[in-house]
């Protein structure tokens, strides 16, 4: 079965009141903002697009470098790797899909590492728990994921 590969980015924001990470919900599932990398698209491209289309953010920057973890594999061979950025920008949209014609996520909410490992599905604590030490935002401890690429 041939790997479906997703690109995301974990935006972190810090502030007096400490670290905290963007979390969109569609239905009952929170994720970092992620897509489909498309044919000829490179991930970090992908990933760039997709937290713009999915947020309106653009202004990141790639503090910790341009290292990345992925998930294992679930739903059919489906694979989600996370890139970390940080960013000034607070302000989120949730533009209309011009594919659903309707928002591609019912809710956003920036959120401490602790509300974060709450809210993620289990596959992607492990993805948390990478960036909260690469960050130094917060830690957690749970088991899998698979470490890859340059950092």
């Amino acid at each position: 079965m041939a790997k479906v590969l997703s690109a995301g980015i974990i935006v972190v924001s810090r502030s007096r009141g400490g670290c905290r990470y963007l979390l969109l919900r569609a239905y009952s599932y929170w994720d970092f903002p992620k897509g489909l990398v498309r044919a000829g698209e490179e991930p970090l491209e992908a990933a760039r697009r997709e937290l713009e289309e999915e947020t309106g953010l653009s202004a990141v920057e790639f503090s910790w470098g341009l290292g990345f973890r992925e998930t294992m594999p679930y739903g059919r061979g489906k694979v989600a790797r996370y890139y970390v950025a940080e960013t000034a920008e607070t302000r989120v949209v949730l533009p209309v899909s011009e594919e659903l014609g309707r928002p591609e996520h019912h809710e956003y909410r920036w959120v401490s590492p602790g509300e974060a490992g709450v809210l993620l599905a289990h596959r992607v604590r492990p993805i948390l728990d990478w960036a909260a030490g690469l960050t130094g935002c917060g830690t957690r401890s749970s088991p899998g994921g698979k470490a890859v690429g340059g950092g």
